[in-house]
């Protein structure tokens, strides 16, 4: 990531001293540091969690009277992601599944980090269901082995159902009265 970071540095005018032959420096106003904007190119470790710290060496405030800058350190703030859910390294996503995929089982594709999986469905799978896709999550900090992919069925009902459809469902309703 690309981050702009207000800082002062030493005065290039007085070196950081404040003053030029024993008057303030003109430039800094006798203050030793002016202000700048520095971008700076930070890498972010895989796996970092919201909240963690990440330490830059030699980023931070510069030592006093031109000694040497202290190191910069970054409180991470993730954002939210539209469809996975973050819960330590395993991200949790819902997968909408037809009903006739539920009932007779099938397969569905999971959005996962890497792209989309397939995922195969039992039959008589119920709504709610999750399913754990091992080490398709988030990358644990500082190995290379990752969290899982939990998907969650969401069982979708069809609609706008033809006439030989409603008959179908009626005649399962006969077949199966509700108690």
């Amino acid at each position: 990531r690309t981050i702009a970071l207000q800082t002062d540095e030493p005065c290039s005018g007085c070196k950081g001293t404040g003053q030029i032959q024993g008057l303030p420096c003109s430039v800094c106003r006798g203050a030793g540091v002016v202000s700048s904007v520095k971008h700076l190119e930070v890498k972010i470790p895989p796996g970092v969690k919201d909240g963690s710290r990440v330490r830059i060496a030699g980023k931070g405030e510069p030592g006093y009277a031109g000694g040497a800058s202290g190191d910069l350190y970054l409180v991470i703030s993730v954002k939210p992601h539209r469809l996975f859910e973050r819960r330590g390294d395993d991200l949790y996503v819902e997968v909408p599944v037809p009903l006739t995929v539920a009932v007779l089982g099938g397969e569905v594709m999971v959005p996962s980090l890497k792209g989309k999986l397939a995922l195969k469905i039992p039959p008589e799978t119920q709504n709610g269901r999750i399913f754990r896709l091992a080490n398709q999550g988030m990358p644990h900090l500082g190995d290379s082995s990752h969290g899982d992919l939990l998907a969650k069925v969401s069982v979708t009902l069809p609609t706008k159902l033809s006439e030989e459809e409603r008959k179908l469902f009626e005649q399962l309703s006969r077949l199966r009265p509700s108690s």
